[in-house]
């Protein structure tokens, strides 16, 4: 699991969010999984953490900043919450092919936890 760095803009807007790149352990999983071909499911572990299939790239993070901004002002309470709504489902379906992910040339799979957790956690499921 590696870290992403969240631009200074977001990390201040949302100070508890935490990025993780999952790619390569759900790769390995897949790759040594007795199905060869079919959809992994990919679901956050807690409860204040998602999933998502997306570019790593910091224009990203500025794009979700904005959009968040004007969609869940900054001082609403409860706003975490807001946007945990906002971007759920929790979880990703990948699809799969001879034991090795179906994703675009620049996608990732990436594990936001939005309450500070150090390692927010996650399990696959794969289904052939």
């Amino acid at each position: 699991m590696t870290s992403v760095e969240v631009p200074y803009s977001v990390a201040a807007a949302l100070p508890s969010l935490s990025v993780f790149d999952i790619t390569n352990e759900i790769s390995r999983e897949v790759s040594r999984g007795a199905v060869r071909s079919g959809i992994a499911y990919v679901r956050a572990t807690e409860s204040s953490s998602l999933v998502r299939v997306t570019e790593r790239e910091c224009g990203f993070f500025c794009d979700l900043e904005d959009m968040l901004g004007r969609v869940v002002p900054f001082e609403a309470s409860q706003r975490q919450r807001l946007i945990m709504m906002l971007m759920s489902p929790r979880t990703e379906q990948i699809p799969f092919t001879d034991g090795s992910l179906c994703l675009g040339t620049w996608q990732r799979v990436l594990l936001f936890g939005f309450e500070g957790e150090p390692r927010a956690g996650w399990s696959v499921t794969l289904v052939g």
